[in-house]
């Protein structure tokens, strides 16, 4: 055993893996260290006569790397009885160096059941930092595809380039996953960030109904059964699994996860009086998201979801949640004053000091915000009037478009965003926000006054802005989206790119001397022909280069890694004996 080896397996042993937790549970008595057995080397496997027959049907995932630690997750299904019949299963985990799963890295048991939906997520500590790892769960002598993940380098290592996907808005009934299997056939990224909208809650045919792809269950869902049981429709979709199987994830909620355009107290697709209350309904949103998702869960509040990674000393990543910790209800109008009133929040006191705090001690050569909803300034009246000069006959459509997203949006919430302005005006430099929400893409500068044309000509942007396209959610009506992207332009020069219909996901690549986003669009989301196909003539670059916010565009895309560790992860539903 070589020394490197070792001091991991000691540094597991040491630990005990008393970060591990049940999926949806803490490190608390029917969690803890006392269910979770350290087993480094031991290849053998659980009493066949006491194993229940089960189901890997939803695949694995990992998530939320740091440098010496990753989350691991799988669903365990009972097939030989009804799951309610089911109090406990044993399940191992086992991690490795190798794709063959030889080069033991370590292994643990642990326990699920009904009260957490059989997931099983365990947080594995005492990694290597900066190294790629495969694992595996097996109940018995039944076992799991085998997946692959990665530590990020440790904040004091020196690192010099990152690739990441950046997705959002995944809604089932609307279309093939075409979008996830291209991510997933990209073999060198380090993670994906998913911004949010991972399922949606609507009934059948409310809002999407690709045949084949019915919601389950048919109805919205509102309690606890409900969310699980869309979760679980979601995860047996191939091509999200062989994204979650092959790249860790880093991921955040945005509404649908609950209900559309929901905030602390409410959201506009909950009835009280039909649907009960709304406290419970997103409690039991946010568990389920817990159990199904590989997220690490604060010790605090079930809704702290806001939290930061370091990849080396090149990034800073803060996640924020900007949709159910601290925000106020939407205000209905863009003509409404109360928008700018000084005690508005789109997040708690708590969450803006960390990201304000955070952005202005952060050391690292990039800081990268993770977010739900669009940061820069959007001139809607002015749009509106430049739609019809451009020959928009009818500007209903588009009106409605534009108004139901924009008071959700940071310009609904004036005063939180002039203190992260102010913040990044005392000289915080090299910042990026990555947004998700809009189905649609956009390139924004962010200025401190994005309405003062002349003299945003004579400054530099305090930040720059990259909104994803959507896996499968609707953008703007093919009729009008090419008019209503120039007319967006047209009226607001500070956002350099604005692309309305087309579903499609970023790739990031960094480096110190820039940031370059790249747009891939995929050529269908209906046809099972052409799923995981990019449209290159559609693809797009922007950037922003390392002390410089100002947008460039068009240059030549990066090149990727010339090792490309993932060309050995294995594919979807590898047989394992």
């Amino acid at each position: 055993m070589d020394r490197q080896r070792r001091a991991v397996l000691k540094g597991l042993a040491a630990t005990s893996f008393t970060a591990l937790t049940a999926c949806g549970g803490s490190s608390s008595s029917d969690s803890g260290p006392n269910d979770s057995e350290v087993v480094a080397g031991d290849s053998s496997v659980l009493p066949e006569p006491s194993t229940p027959k089960v189901a890997f049907i939803h695949g694995v995932a990992s998530g939320d790397p740091l440098s010496d630690r990753i989350i691991l997750w799988t669903r365990v299904t009972p097939t030989g009885s009804l799951p309610r019949n089911v109090e406990s299963v044993s399940v191992r985990v086992t991690v490795a160096r190798d794709r063959d799963m030889t080069d033991k890295v370590g292994q643990l048991t642990t326990t699920t059941g009904p009260e957490r939906d059989f997931c099983v997520k365990v947080d594995v500590a005492g990694l290597s930092p900066d190294t790629w790892y495969y694992y595996q769960f097996s109940v018995g002598n039944q076992t799991s595809v085998i997946g692959r993940t990665r530590t990020f380098p440790a904040a004091s290592m020196a690192s010099e380039r990152a690739r990441f996907a950046v997705v959002s808005c995944s809604n089932y009934a609307y279309g093939l996953f075409s979008v996830y299997k291209a991510v997933s056939e990209h073999r060198d990224l380090d993670f994906i960030l998913h911004l949010g909208d991972y399922i949606y809650e609507y009934g059948a045919g409310e809002y999407g109904d690709f045949p084949g792809r019915e919601p389950l269950p048919a109805h919205e869902i509102i309690d606890l059964a409900d969310y699980r049981a869309r979760h679980a429709q979601y995860k047996t979709d191939e091509s999200l699994q062989a994204v979650h199987q092959q790249f860790p994830m880093i991921c955040i909620w945005d509404d649908h996860e609950s209900a559309n355009d929901s905030y602390s107290d409410g959201a506009e697709n909950h009835d009280e009086a039909t649907e009960g209350g709304w406290s419970e309904r997103r409690a039991s949103a946010v568990q389920a998201y817990y159990e199904w998702l590989p997220i690490r869960e604060a010790d605090t509040e079930p809704t702290h979801l806001w939290r930061q990674f370091q990849f080396g000393n090149l990034i800073d990543l803060f996640m924020l949640d900007t949709r159910l910790e601290g925000r106020d209800v939407q205000v209905s109008s863009v003509a409404d004053p109360s928008r700018f009133d000084a005690d508005r929040q789109i997040m708690s006191a708590e969450q803006m000091d960390w990201l304000t705090s955070g952005l202005a001690s952060s050391s690292a050569h990039w800081r990268m915000i993770g977010q739900q909803v669009m940061f820069a300034e959007l001139n809607i009246l002015r749009i509106l009037d430049a739609a019809r000069t451009l020959g928009m006959e009818d500007v209903s459509t588009f009106n409605g478009q534009l108004l139901s997203l924009n008071m959700d949006q940071w310009d609904g919430y004036v005063a939180d965003r002039e203190k992260v302005l102010n913040t990044l005006e005392q000289g915080v430099t090299n910042t990026v926000i990555f947004t998700g929400d809009i189905h649609t893409s956009w390139a924004n500068e962010v200025y401190a006054d994005s309405g003062n044309l002349l003299e945003n000509a004579l400054v530099s942007p305090l930040a720059a802005e990259f909104v994803t396209p959507s896996v499968t959610s609707p953008g703007f009506p093919e009729e009008i989206a090419d008019l209503a992207a120039a007319a967006v332009r047209l009226v607001n020069p500070h956002m350099k790119y604005v692309e309305l219909k087309s579903p499609g996901f970023i790739l990031v690549d960094v480096t110190r001397e820039r940031t370059q986003s790249e747009f891939y669009y995929v050529r269908s989301i209906s046809s099972a022909d052409t799923v995981g196909e990019i449209d290159p003539a559609m693809t797009k670059v922007v950037g922003v280069d390392s002390g410089d916010s100002r947008i460039y565009t068009d240059r030549p895309l990066s090149e990727p890694r010339e090792v490309r560790t993932a060309l050995f992860n294995p594919p979807v539903r590898q047989a394992v004996s």
